[in-house]
């Protein structure tokens, strides 16, 4: 018997990966986060799949599933949104598993910032321009954050910010970036990006407060901060430079 956690991706059932679709085929029993998850991710469970919604459930009655599952020698995919690397929870149950000695893989699934990006049609790194993504949040009630990881200091570095779980502190996103990044800085908010009611607004630090409040947005939405959201005039990277050699390009006679 062996869990196996499965990121969703970022909404849209065909943004799962084939491994992910697999293993939901292939499993008897199914957690899914069903306040997150979208509904049509289940249809890739094979008929007679027990599911179970984990939205109203603690952490311990999660484990007793797991428990019960072991004992009954049933494999479980435990299906989480986006990727599992990042606010996915896995790592508290992983420790439970480790302590019953119960087996488990993980399965990557496509992140939201990535659907949220392509949704955009922007690359968030730009040659010479802005070469760092950073993935970042603000305190909540579920996790606080570290002391020393806050927007004033990732703002510092100039890099394209990517921030989760904040649509509802978008003033004081404002209020700390403004100074470091310029009032003319572009901003775009995704909200459930690749979902049927996907939506985008884009600005500046200057103009997104008050589109905001004429559009608002709620907790499922992506805020990027920084100049590559807008750039155009920027020089292009030596990657496919016909001059540029590389490995597997064998152009030396250029």
């Amino acid at each position: 018997m062996t869990v196996h956690f499965i990121g969703a991706g970022p909404g849209a059932a065909d943004l799962i990966t084939l491994r992910g679709s697999r293993l939901l085929a292939a499993c008897p029993v199914c957690l899914y986060a069903g306040s997150i998850v979208a509904p049509e991710l289940l249809e890739h469970c094979a008929p007679g799949t027990r599911l179970i919604d984990t939205a109203p459930m603690s952490l311990d009655e999660i484990e007793a599933e797991y428990v019960a599952a072991h004992k009954a020698g049933q494999d479980v995919a435990r299906l989480h949104s986006g990727d599992l690397s990042v606010w996915s929870a896995v790592a508290e149950q992983i420790r439970r598993l480790d302590k019953h000695g119960i087996p488990y893989t993980l399965t990557p699934g496509v992140p939201s910032f990535a659907a949220a990006a392509a949704a955009l049609r922007r690359e968030l790194t730009i040659p010479e321009l802005a070469q760092s993504l950073v993935l970042t949040r603000i305190s909540g009630r579920a996790s606080k954050m570290p002391p020393g990881e806050t927007l004033a200091g990732f703002g510092r570095t100039g890099a394209t910010l990517a921030i989760h779980l904040a649509i509802h502190a978008i003033d004081r996103i404002v209020a700390e970036l403004t100074p470091l990044y310029g009032a003319e800085c572009p901003v775009a908010v995704v909200f459930r990006a690749s979902w049927p009611d996907e939506r985008i607004l884009t600005g500046t630090l200057g103009t997104i407060a008050a589109q905001m409040a004429e559009s608002p947005m709620e907790r499922t939405a992506i805020i990027f901060v920084g100049s590559a959201l807008a750039a155009q005039d920027f020089g292009e990277s030596s990657l496919y430079d016909a001059h540029y050699q590389r490995r597997f390009r064998g152009r030396d006679g250029l």
